[in-house]
């Protein structure tokens, strides 16, 4: 059988990837860095594994370049991290590869293509593309089931090999220590946040519900008033929640492709007009001023606070 050069960074996007390599109908072969290659679960994912003690795209690609010439995949599969997006496009270009990004849908597999479905136009508009193989394929995160550990695994510890751009320091970005793209609650936030105080009704929030705090690009990006990780849109994170709430966030089309795969969307917005609520399963025409303190005193009452 065929191999399928699975890159990932961490366990669960590794066996998503894995069940993405099944459906393709490949064997995986799988190269874990960053949190993945220090994780003691690599030994039970039932696929041969390399391991590569590295978060620079520069000893990452060298080391996928060399899998790739070694074991010569059909696919090559990966989640849209900058790491990756960074280290499969040097690939795809290096090798005169196809690439599909965006990935939500595995239709159909052959020995000689793949087709498959993404979003575009922000997730407005669903397209199927078939690509010859052998192709570089990145998927959304949370779409593909996760396949189940199926046993011992052979793991390999790879050599770092440095590339011409040498890693000589790192200065620590401020960020808030969540992961929204393992988050099964989110609540987001949006303009319609006065001041950043005002947030505090937010995280008390999502302190009741056992949640995390996203946002929209303004407030994370041009206000700054959350760290760059709770950033949720094209440009930040795509998350796929069992629960989106939506506060005070218009619905603008660049934030929505981030959220496009959430089980549930509540929208709160005053505005009845908003685009989210188009997207939204639930939505609530009100301030957030008001609605929010009269939720909150709701759900502590019902835990007896």
């Amino acid at each position: 059988m065929a191999s399928v050069l699975i890159v990932e960074g961490s366990i669960g996007e590794i066996l998503e990837s894995i069940t993405v390599a099944k459906l393709v109908g490949g064997e995986p072969v799988v190269l874990a860095y960053g949190s993945a290659a220090k994780s003691g679960d690599l030994g039970s994912i039932g696929a041969r594994v390399y391991k590569l003690d590295a978060i620079h795209p520069d000893p990452i690609f060298n080391a996928v370049k060399k899998l790739y010439e070694e074991i010569k995949p059909i696919v090559v599969v990966g989640h849209g991290s900058k790491n990756n997006r960074d280290v499969l496009s040097r690939l795809a270009g290096l090798y005169d590869l196809p690439m599909g990004t965006d990935i939500t849908k595995v239709v159909e597999a052959s020995d000689s293509y793949v087709v498959y479905e993404r979003g575009f136009l922000s997730e407005r508009a669903v397209a199927q593309e078939k690509v010859p193989l052998p192709a570089v394929l990145l998927v959304n995160a949370k779409v593909f089931e996760p396949a189940s550990p199926a046993g011992a695994s052979e793991v390999v510890e790879l050599p770092v090999e440095e590339g011409q751009v040498k890693l000589v320091g790192r200065l620590e970005k401020q960020l808030s220590g969540i992961n929204l793209e393992e988050a099964e609650i989110i609540v987001g936030v949006g303009r319609g946040f006065k001041k950043k105080e005002d947030l505090k009704l937010a995280f008390e929030l999502a302190e009741l519900l056992g949640a995390q705090v996203g946002a929209t690009r303004p407030i994370a990006a041009d206000y700054k008033w959350l760290p760059e990780d709770a950033w949720i849109g094209i440009s930040g994170k795509r998350v796929a929640p069992k629960l989106y709430i939506a506060v005070g966030i218009s619905g603008a089309p660049q934030h929505m492709a981030g959220v496009n795969n959430a089980k549930i969307i509540v929208a709160v917005n005053k505005d009845k007009s908003a685009p989210i609520f188009k997207f939204a399963d639930y939505g609530v025409v009100a301030d957030l001023y008001q609605f929010l303190p009269v939720l909150i005193k709701k759900l502590k009452e019902r835990k007896g606070q």
